[in-house]
């Protein structure tokens, strides 16, 4: 065994006018989640539990597209979904449709661990919370000043937003209205952004684990389902290796992302970064995104096709690496 190791991120895409102390408080959270995991890793937690943890931080600071800082549907409302994935024995959990859920992430886990299936969504997963006691709120909590400001922005250019960050001072300064605007399944979109957190983490016992969330796409459609719940597109884990996915859900989805990753490693032989890399390249067609993966030897690797990802990684003989752009 390699020993264990780290990926965290939170979204590929990045506008490149972001203010750079915004750029800061997304380094600074995303050091902060690194130090949390690798914390419960030397104090031998499995790989499941440490990707829980992680992901349940990042939804509750609202800095990023998930929990508490999610994005709004076309009604002014949150609609989130998240899914976890345990490796050593592919047992896994995922939810969509989450208005009330404090960490949705924490409801997948749950679906994966106390119910007889692995997707539960809408009301049926709202009702699942209450059975089992997790902690929901209003669905006000998750509307901050800044979404409701960044929705009235993507009614008034007529386009679905990735990004709620984006700087508001104006269209120019976050692409609206472009010459070549990038597509979703062939439609037209104004501005390519991060919509998504997850970790990956391989434990001591070379056991792999992944999990993601979001809140999905500003002025989404309601009831619209992304590629961050589905097991082998946003998500997956095995006995080689643990991938979460983020950028464009349709394309994601379309390529498989996350299984792609373990299948090359399984059938190519290719080592972890050698197979990000592949399906980077070969599995997006024109898809813009961005992934991590560990493997079960303690490798920790990388790759978008975009201009850059909210990501960290750390690995048990000390490297650690917190960054943005290419």
């Amino acid at each position: 065994m390699g020993g264990w190791a780290i990926a965290v991120h939170g979204g590929a895409g990045v506008d490149p006018n972001l203010p750079s102390h915004r750029q800061e408080q997304a380094k600074q959270l995303l050091t902060r989640c690194l130090n949390l995991g690798i914390s419960a890793l030397r104090s031998n937690a499995s790989a499941v539990d440490v990707v829980e943890l992680v992901v349940r931080e990042l939804e509750t600071d609202p800095l990023f597209n998930s929990g508490r800082g999610s994005a709004l549907t076309e009604k002014g409302t949150v609609e989130m979904e998240a899914s976890i994935m345990d490796g050593s024995k592919r047992r896994c959990g995922a939810v969509s449709g989450l208005t009330t859920v404090k960490n949705p992430v924490s409801l997948a886990r749950l679906v994966m661990d106390k119910s007889p299936h692995s997707y539960l969504a809408f009301n049926g997963a709202e009702e699942f919370a209450r059975q089992q006691g997790v902690e929901v709120v209003e669905n006000e909590y998750f509307i901050t000043p800044e979404n409701v400001g960044m929705l009235k922005l993507a009614k008034e250019a007529n386009t679905i937003l990735f990004d709620y960050r984006i700087p508001t001072a104006g269209y120019d300064s976050c692409g609206v209205g472009a010459e070549s605007p990038l597509q979703m399944n062939g439609l037209p979109i104004s501005v390519y952004a991060p919509e998504t957190v997850g970790c990956v983490v391989v434990d001591k016992e070379g056991r792999c684990a992944a999990a993601t969330s979001t809140g999905g796409l500003m002025n989404k459609k309601s009831g619209r389902i992304g590629d961050s719940p589905l097991i082998g597109a946003g998500t997956y884990a095995c006995g080689v290796c643990g991938v979460s996915c983020t950028g464009e859900g349709e394309a994601i989805i379309r390529g498989t992302l996350a299984r792609e990753v373990a299948a090359v490693m399984e059938y190519k032989g290719l080592p972890l970064q050698q197979a990000v890399d592949f399906v980077i390249k070969h599995r997006l067609d024109e898809g813009k995104a961005g992934l991590i993966a560990v493997s079960n030897t303690g490798d920790v690797a990388y790759g978008f096709n975009c201009n850059a990802m909210f990501r960290g990684c750390a690995t048990e003989d000390g490297f650690m690496e917190v960054g943005i752009w290419d």
